[in-house]
């Protein structure tokens, strides 16, 4: 199963030409700046933009093939829409409006109390969106979105209009639905912590094309793509719970093919979590060091050196035996060690710095 989408057209101020496939069903983010062209892969995928030329897939389906002539109609695509705003029916209830979306849908498997459950809403089902949070409308947002038996649902930036708190609030929904309901999802965002919470395959854009697309882990950790240009650069590893040692307060998780300790964790052996590592919590040695506080020296060789002209520092990409980490240095550190490609060395991260997510 595959997400396909493959589209060329001119704006008076950009050409968009985008070739991307994903697997399905999961997340896959377009991430990029404001303008790089995110929301109209959307409205070409929902068929609210119709482009000079596309070929978009879900699963063997075509939504729109221009040589060949294909064209479906939005109304026909089963596509669930989820915008910055909830856009929810001011004058109905909760439930009203979760039943306008199953009202007009195809017969399928998503039930209206399987999703009221899964969001979280049923106590919300009596009231008029007028009084629910910016977190709630969303949730009943996306509600309504499932009901509509999608076969794709497209999100645009569903969260920026939301501020930390609420932000917070929906995320662990959004989490869950993904794992629950295994729809292929196209999910719009800038924000790096979106992306490392929620995707499974990334798209990188800019200036109306891609310039990188792979798994979360491999973009997250590729030093030479802009993702690991910025500030909060950091490694994303998908890890499992291998060991709970209570009297030392430690959970052991394994990620990569490595091991990494992390403060104690809820949950059985087995247990999936995400993990992300900044780059800047990572210290590089070429040997072990004696007697430090640090719980994880984990052993890998240095797969790409990248320097960054404006930080004045450099992007070290460590591989792992199915991963990989990333450490930001000086370009002193790199000569001091003598680090180069194919390079055995060693990553110092304090328990502390390793950021568990949920799975």
């Amino acid at each position: 199963m595959s997400l396909s989408v493959r589209l060329r057209h001119r704006f008076p101020e950009m050409a968009l030409a985008i070739d991307f496939t994903a697997p399905a069903p999961g997340v896959t983010v377009l991430f990029g700046p404001s303008g790089a062209g995110k929301s109209s892969v959307i409205a070409a995928t929902a068929g609210l933009l119709r482009t000079d030329a596309a070929r978009i897939e879900v699963d063997g389906t075509r939504l729109v093939d221009t040589e060949a002539g294909v064209w479906l109609p939005p109304e026909r695509r089963r596509v669930g829409l989820v915008f910055q705003d909830a856009r929810l029916f001011p004058h109905m209830s909760v439930e009203t409006n979760l039943r306008y979306g199953l009202r007009r849908a195809p017969p399928g498997p998503i039930r209206f109390d399987t999703v009221v459950d899964l969001l979280g809403i049923r106590p919300l089902l009596g009231r008029r969106p007028r009084t629910l949070s910016g977190g709630e409308r969303q949730r009943v947002a996306i509600g309504r979105a499932l009901l509509a038996q999608p076969r794709l649902l497209l999100m645009d930036e569903p969260l920026a209009s939301l501020d930390a708190p609420r932000k917070a609030e929906i995320m662990p929904y959004l989490t869950q639905l993904k794992t629950d309901l295994r729809l292929p999802v196209l999910y719009v965002t800038h924000a790096p912590d979106e992306v490392a919470q929620l995707a499974d395959w990334v798209v990188l854009m800019e200036a109306g094309r891609v310039v990188g697309s792979g798994s979360v882990s491999e973009v997250a950790a590729r030093a030479d793509l802009p993702f690991a240009q910025r500030d909060d650069a950091g490694a994303v590893l998908l890890a499992e719970i291998a060991e709970t040692d209570s009297r030392r307060k430690l959970t052991r998780l394994v990620a990569g093919g490595a091991s990494f300790w992390v403060p104690l964790l809820d949950g059985p052996v087995g247990t999936r979590h995400r993990i992300r590592i900044p780059a800047r919590e990572i210290i590089l040695a070429t040997r072990p060091p004696d007697a430090i506080s640090l719980h994880n020296v984990v052993p890998g060789r240095v797969q790409r050196i990248t320097p960054e002209g404006a930080r004045r520092s450099v992007l070290v990409e460590i591989g792992l035996p199915s991963g990989a980490l990333l450490s930001r240095v000086t370009p002193d550190a790199v000569d001091r060690l003598g680090l180069a490609p194919n390079a055995e060395v060693l990553a110092l991260i304090k328990s502390t710095s390793i950021e568990v997510l949920a799975g």
